[in-house]
């Protein structure tokens, strides 16, 4: 079996492709193929001048067990750490930075007091999120944007300073254009049953109340880097191909069933199952003399180009007290990052106790011109907006700049209808699956889900073909 690329989402169907029960019955060999020289994708950790740095995601939600769940079964369940606690994060807007009032769910507020206290919002702007619970249930139950829906529930300044830059971040996105059912398919949900989303977060509060309280995310005590690696030391006996590309696919010939591959160096390889776990553009291409409805659901997912600056300090030259997980910025603040992670207070150990750790972030839907400057521009610009939100004027001791071009994917209104378009023409595929960021989920759980369930998948295909007495 070949895995066509070797992020996370490759690296957890190859490991799935091992550890299955049935693949040692049907005798699976396993090839993963990746174009970058490393594995991995997104999720590099490195350590500089006694700091951990990451050059994608620092971590994954606790919520999605799927993440945690694989650290468990590779044996690094005691490297698993939460977020440091009782920490708050701030949204920049008009020149300041403000904490979000406490309570939040998804960006919908369920304690009074504090969005009562909040200068985020004006008074009219707080009557208007009150509004929520008098309106009423929307009827039409087509596919609307998380923008319009938020907007339509509490109020256009909530998707503009306080649920928009949370919920939309995540995705480097523009609310208005990112499906809500796709994204949080909660909200639809909370105003379905509920009417009210502000009722919905209540009870939604009041159940989690009677439960322990969790950990919202997890990461690992030497950085998202050790899962690559141990997935890697795990992966024994399966062929890895870095540096190559996979540029042709086919069908095998005279009605064989399997597939044929070609790579950028003349290499061939058959193999009885693909999983493609590239972009969705990079599939398209691969898939383009295969399935044209596959292909053209493909091409409606959209992808933006994103770059992170992290930045280290000596801790004395800074003087805000660093009291929370970081800022994110208000879609209509006049800066140039759209968000700030403040690692060293996040999390554990991430930094020698004299130091500061700060990461920027800079491209997002309808922003990512900003993504092709130099280095030296980026972290200029980086450093000029720490300067007015937290005033730090000192230079930093090192700065690490990560892009990530066409690396966010998003999922516009519609998406869930032609993925499952996509699902339906990929039935004329057998033995051939799909999976990662551009589909059902872009964080770190959903990768691995994915992964996972697409070799599933192709090993319930290739069992299929043969007699069930041969492989139980």
């Amino acid at each position: 079996m070949l895995v066509v690329g070797g992020g996370i989402t490759g690296l957890a169907a190859a490991y799935t492709l091992v550890t299955d029960p049935r693949a040692k019955c049907l005798g699976v060999a396993c090839t993963v193929i990746e174009s970058e020289p490393r594995l991995g994708g997104k999720l590099r950790t490195e350590r500089i001048d006694g700091c951990l740095v990451e050059h994608g995601p620092d971590s994954f939600l606790a919520t999605k067990p799927w993440a945690a769940e694989l650290c468990r079964a590779l044996g690094i369940g005691d490297r698993l750490i939460p977020t440091l606690p009782g920490r708050a994060v701030y949204v920049a807007s008009r020149g300041r930075l403000h904490p979000l009032p406490d309570g939040l769910t998804f960006g919908v507020p369920t304690r009074l007091r504090s969005l009562l206290g909040t200068k985020l919002l004006s008074p009219l702007e707080k009557l208007r999120v009150a509004a929520d619970l008098v309106l009423p249930r929307r009827r039409d139950d087509s596919d609307e944007s998380l923008g319009g829906l938020l907007r339509r529930r509490l109020g256009d300044a909530v998707v503009r300073r306080v649920a928009g830059p949370l919920l939309g971040g995540i995705y480097a996105g523009d609310p208005d254009q990112l499906s809500a059912r796709a994204t949080f398919p909660l909200l639809p949900q909370w105003e379905a049953s509920h009417r009210s989303l502000v009722l919905a977060a209540l009870d939604r509060r009041r159940q989690a109340a009677s439960t322990p309280n969790e950990p919202m995310f997890l990461s690992l005590a030497g950085g998202v880097g050790e899962l690559v690696e141990h997935l890697r030391a795990a992966l024994a006996g399966v062929t890895l191909l870095t540096g190559r590309t996979v540029v042709h696919l086919a069908r095998r010939r005279h009605g064989g069933q399997g597939y044929h591959v070609r790579l950028d160096d003349g290499q061939t390889l058959d193999a009885d199952a693909v999983v493609l776990t590239v972009p969705a553009f990079a599939a398209a291409a691969l898939l383009a003399p295969l399935s044209r409805p596959v292909v053209a659901a493909l091409r409606t997912i959209p992808y933006v180009s994103t770059a992170a600056v992290t930045l280290a300090y000596d801790r004395d030259r800074i003087r805000h007290p660093l009291d929370g997980h970081g800022f994110v910025v208000a879609r209509d603040e006049p800066l140039a990052i759209v968000a700030c992670t403040w690692l060293s207070s996040k999390w554990p150990h991430r930094a020698p106790p004299n130091r500061a750790l700060l990461r920027c972030y800079l491209g997002a839907a309808g922003r990512e011109a900003v993504v092709d400057e130099p280095d030296e521009r980026l972290v200029a610009l980086a450093r000029a907006d720490l300067a007015k939100t937290m005033g730090i004027d000192a230079a930093p001791r090192f700065a690490v700049v990560a892009r990530w071009p066409k690396a966010m994917p998003q999922y516009p209104p519609g998406h869930l209808e032609r993925l499952q378009a996509m699902e339906a023409g990929l039935a004329s595929l057998p033995g051939l699956a799909l999976a990662g960021a551009g589909y059902r989920g872009i964080g770190i759980p959903d990768c691995i889900r994915q992964g996972t369930e697409a070799a599933r998948r192709v090993l319930d295909n290739l069992a299929g073909r043969v007699p069930q007495a041969t492989w139980l």
